[in-house]
């Protein structure tokens, strides 16, 4: 990602496109609701579209971690862990049925 927007000149200060963390989360926030716009009218949605959004998504989420100095994979390690301890399987639940 971090290429992509070097490429672009978006790192430059006079970008139109700054990348403040501010403007990468409003564009995650937009391209997450271009996610569900898939599944407005139905519960099914074309495979190829759904793909491109969930990228959009994922390179938003990619960069605002950089800018914001954030190890996904840290974070996600420990995200797990706290849910584990929050909703962890009871002794009598082995996983999904």
């Amino acid at each position: 990602m971090n290429a992509f927007v070097a490429a672009m000149g978006w790192y430059k200060p006079d970008s139109p496109c700054e990348q403040s963390p501010r403007n990468i989360a409003v564009s995650l926030s937009l391209e997450a609701a271009e996610v569900l716009e898939h599944y407005q009218w139905g519960e099914h949605a074309n495979s190829e579209a759904l793909s491109e959004e969930l990228a959009d998504v994922l390179l938003y989420l990619l960069q605002l971690a950089y800018l914001t100095g954030i190890d996904l994979g840290d974070a996600v390690m420990e995200k797990l862990s706290i849910n584990y301890e929050r909703f962890g399987p009871s002794p009598t639940q082995s996983g999904p049925a």
